[in-house]
């Protein structure tokens, strides 16, 4: 199954077209995309056996994030070997760093995102987990049962802000308006054969900068989940972003950050494609 935000209205894909799920209801789910989560398996349970109408066509650009308002937003560094290597750290031997990304950098799947002034601005291309039940003290052999599927997701990241001061500022680095892009939609985690080996891969401009695959990820989606909620529960509808494999602006030599006009293209197998344009601010 697959759902997406269009134009702030839950929507089932079917075959490439769009079903309203409010209006193929009868008015049973929501329209607002994020209420979903909280009737996770009712839904489930409907959209396996409800008859849909045919489905209407849609521009991407129409779409936003399959989870737009979420209570947490955790996001993981570190967690492939060759960007830690990259970044000049060795391999986490526990949980890798864990910091948030502030819901107001959420956006959709296409987007302009401008670029602050004077930054050196990064790509970070990752697997997104968004929770589908609620999840604390969760055992890694049940921790898929707590997803509710999977979005591709871009850890865009200003490094100045990132790096200044006494104490790295992560959160605030990588949560300038546009920085968190996920989508075009979320694929539950049946429709994989293998939801533990996804290939990723980042264009800019057409070159490849980052290719990887999720069965290279220190902490698996299932690791993080059982990791994570030993400690915090996590909520129907949080977000998690997994980590970056090799390839960053930040670890290149010369290093490289993204310029107005740069045209960024992230991509995760089975799900489908990211597509940010920078633009200056005026």
């Amino acid at each position: 199954m697959r759902i997406a935000n269009l134009s702030g209205r839950l929507a089932l894909i079917v075959d490439g077209r769009a079903v309203d799920v409010e209006q193929a209801s009868a008015g049973r789910f929501a329209a607002a995309p994020q209420a979903v989560y909280e009737r996770w398996e009712e839904f489930r349970a409907w959209a396996a056996g409800a008859e849909l109408p045919e489905g209407l066509g849609f521009d991407p650009a129409e779409l936003d994030s399959p989870a737009p308002d979420p209570r947490q937003v955790l996001a993981i560094g570190l967690n492939y070997r060759d960007h830690a290597a990259e970044s000049g750290f060795a391999a986490p031997e526990g949980l890798p760093p864990v910091f948030t990304k502030f819901a107001t950098s959420i956006s959709g799947p296409v987007t302009d995102v401008t670029l602050p002034p004077d930054g050196h601005t990064d790509w970070e291309v990752e697997l997104v987990a968004v929770i589908g039940r609620r999840a604390e003290r969760v055992a890694e052999a049940d921790a898929w049962s707590h997803v509710a599927g999977l979005a591709a997701g871009q850890d865009i990241s200003e490094r100045v802000s990132q790096l200044a001061g006494p104490a790295p500022q992560f959160s605030l680095g990588k949560s300038f308006p546009g920085f968190a892009p996920i989508g075009p939609w979320l694929v539950t985690p049946d429709e994989f054969d293998n939801p533990d080996d996804l290939e990723l891969r980042c264009t800019v401009n057409g070159e490849e900068v980052q290719k990887g695959r999720t069965r290279d990820l220190i902490r698996s989606v299932p690791a993080l989940i059982a990791a994570l909620s030993a400690v915090l529960p996590l909520l129907p509808g949080d977000v998690l972003f997994t980590g970056t494999p090799a390839g960053v602006g930040l670890g290149r030599n010369p290093q490289r950050f993204l310029a107005p006009g740069d045209v960024l293209v992230s991509t995760v197998e089975g799900i489908g494609e990211l597509r940010q344009t920078f633009v200056a601010r005026a």
